[in-house]
């Protein structure tokens, strides 16, 4: 098994000085490329997972747990991975003395409820776009109507983790809005019991983040650019992730008109984790869209493709409050998810004959692979859990070009039944750059 996995150790394998102990709660597994990784560079990792339907990711990879709360006193350092009310244990715990990634309730709010999201970028003197919440459909529709534009349906609170339910209208008059809204009145309205239309406006979508040590942003921060259609070109449903490009860079415009500012509130939470905001810029300004107030996911395994400083020593010391070093590799990185039926939608049935159990074959050694909903079983790589992400794969290089390079010939090395992935990774940035660029965003400041 030991040789097996380490064949895919990646930038991993470095062995501290002095073993950590980690000890990771999660609701569905999103965490377990990271707790893997951790383990890889020779801390002690303990893993809970919450969900039933995902109890079986990371088997054979980490050590599994089935009460999360017998080992607090165990760990060094508790992770959680996700909002939806993990800030308030997170909180709980630190207030204990325990050194802690995770929010709080206030950072959870963040994301959880977009209209206090946007409001508390507001009261911090960011920009925002106008904005409309919702609790009935029939009032969405009869807003549009009486005030026709393009408009965006975004979801709140549990409801926004399904991408599928998020509209980006494209019609000046509002048509195509007024019949999602119907649509979604007959058939979601049960599951969406808040949801917001947002203005549109058209411009480059970015996002800026970075990891917060409970008193105040740690540089450099990370730049990078969501590919959420599920296929090349922007096309098709909206999914949580098909890939990532991205680089470390000094704080910048972007980074200053917009996180920067929200550096007070978090110090006063004691936050402790990974911070990030998406945007859409253009010539006018920049409009923040939606909080990330936990690590992204695949966005953690594509930072840790970049980083030098190893991973688990990094976070001890951010969960510590202490000013880690965080050394990057200089240019660009991009990620890709290897996706197999039925994602990015959600049926058992389908799951189950097409993907569930399946091998994933390597034709040779490959580095950059980082695991998503697998399996070890006799030493093989096997696909579980309920999401169909398999893999995520990660390329680096001075260049994006370089980095396309590297990551589409490592998956080229790999084959799974009925995987299918986006192959145009990265390519947007070659417009969108140009105008970063003349309209100052990505300078350093």
């Amino acid at each position: 098994m030991t040789e097996k996995i380490e064949k895919f150790q990646g930038n991993g394998g470095n062995t501290p000085t002095v073993p950590k102990k980690f000890l990771f709660v999660t609701i569905e597994s999103l965490a377990t490329d990271l707790a893997w990784h951790v383990k890889k560079e020779g801390h002690e990792v303990k893993y809970f997972t919450e969900d039933k339907e995902e109890k079986e990711v990371g088997d054979g990879f980490i050590e599994k747990i089935d009460n999360w709360k017998e080992h607090v006193d165990w760990a060094d350092v508790i992770v959680f991975d996700d909002v939806l009310g993990q800030g308030t244990e997170a909180k709980k715990l630190r207030e204990k003395g325990k050194a802690v990634i995770g929010g709080t309730p206030y950072t959870d709010k963040l994301e959880d409820d977009r209209s206090f999201g946007q409001e508390e970028l507001k009261n911090s003197g960011v920009q925002i776009l106008p904005y409309k919440e919702f609790r009935n459909f029939d009032e969405a529709i009869n807003y549009v109507k009486e005030n026709p534009g393009r408009y965006v349906i975004k979801p709140s609170g549990e409801a926004q983790n399904n991408k599928g339910l998020l509209f980006i209208g494209e019609e000046e008059d509002g048509r195509d809005v007024l019949q999602v809204l119907d649509d979604y009145k007959k058939a979601w309205a049960k599951k969406i019991p808040v949801f917001q239309l947002q203005k549109r406006v058209t411009g480059v979508e970015i996002a800026v983040g970075a990891f917060f040590n409970g008193k105040e942003f740690i540089t450099p921060i990370h730049v990078n650019f969501e590919h959420k259609k599920l296929f090349p070109g922007e096309l098709g449903p909206s999914t949580g992730e098909m890939g990532t490009a991205a680089f470390f860079s000094q704080p910048n415009k972007l980074f200053n008109s917009t996180l920067k500012k929200m550096e007070p509130k978090l110090a006063q939470e004691g936050y402790v984790g990974y911070a990030d905001i998406n945007c859409i810029v253009n010539n006018h300004g920049i409009y923040p869209l939606e909080f990330t107030m936990r690590f992204g996911y695949p966005t953690i395994s594509l930072q840790m493709e970049g980083m030098l400083t190893p991973t688990g020593e990094f976070l001890y010391d951010m969960a510590h409050g202490k000013d880690p070093k965080l050394r990057t590799k200089s240019g660009f990185q991009i990620c890709v998810q290897i996706v197999v039926p039925p994602f990015p939608y959600r049926d058992k049935e389908t799951f189950e004959v097409k993907s569930k159990d399946s091998v994933i074959y390597f034709r040779k050694p490959t580095e950059g692979v980082h695991i998503g909903d697998i399996k070890l079983v006799n030493d093989e790589w096997v696909i579980t859990g309920t999401s169909g992400i398999a893999l995520i794969v990660c390329g680096t290089g001075q260049t994006m070009r370089e980095a396309q390079k590297q990551v589409y010939k490592r998956i080229k090395n790999i084959n799974i039944p009925h995987m299918y992935y986006r192959d145009d990774i990265g390519e947007r940035w070659y417009e969108d750059s140009d105008k970063l660029h003349t309209w100052g965003y990505l300078r350093e400041a």
